[in-house]
């Protein structure tokens, strides 16, 4: 008989397991939504519930606590300010498992593990994005076009001649002396 096992070891150290299930607890909080096995998101459900119970009523001394578990400043605070206010009304069952299938490498139960009040984001239609782009490239051209005044018609200038380099003075220099010799013999 297997009274009063309170947990699953998860065939881990004692440190492995409490900074594994940390990591989890920050993931979940951060994207809302983890895919993991079967066995650690029951565990780490364990430890999001409690803590998500604290972040309903914010104080100091919840928010201490949280800290223990939670290292992640940002995280901490969205638990606080976003999460624990949009479960307030819940007395519990602040999270789902949904089973997804097996892992091809050994077969493991590949649950995601998400907040109960997770949405999908939606996706944008491609007319709408690059509706959303040329909009405000159309509206630049023409504020642009009202604010500048009219150009006006300027004489062209000659292409200014290129500077000689030192080996090609000393070029035109020779040549000129060879010249010069020989129109002197």
């Amino acid at each position: 008989m297997n009274h009063k096992i309170g947990f699953n070891p998860l065939s881990r150290t004692t440190a492995h397991r409490r900074a594994m299930s940390r990591n989890m607890v920050t993931s979940l909080f951060r994207y809302e939504r983890v895919t993991t096995t079967k066995s650690k998101a029951l565990e780490v459900r364990k430890a999001a519930e409690k803590l998500i119970t604290r972040a309903k009523v914010d104080t100091v001394h919840n928010r201490r606590i949280a800290a223990k578990f939670i290292a992640d400043g940002k995280i901490l605070n969205k638990l606080f300010t976003e999460i624990g206010p949009r479960m307030k009304d819940r007395n519990g069952g602040y999270t789902r498992i949904l089973k997804m299938g097996y892992r091809q490498g050994d077969a493991a139960d590949v649950v995601l593990l998400e907040l109960v009040d997770y949405k999908l984001p939606e996706p944008e239609d491609k007319t709408a994005k690059t509706a959303k782009k040329e909009a405000p490239k159309a509206a630049e051209s023409a504020d642009t076009a009202k604010k500048a005044p009219a150009k006006k018609a300027t004489a062209k200038k000659a292409p200014a001649k290129k500077a000689k380099t030192a080996d090609s003075a000393e070029k035109s220099t020779k040549a000129e002396a060879d010249k010069a010799d020989a129109k002197k013999e």
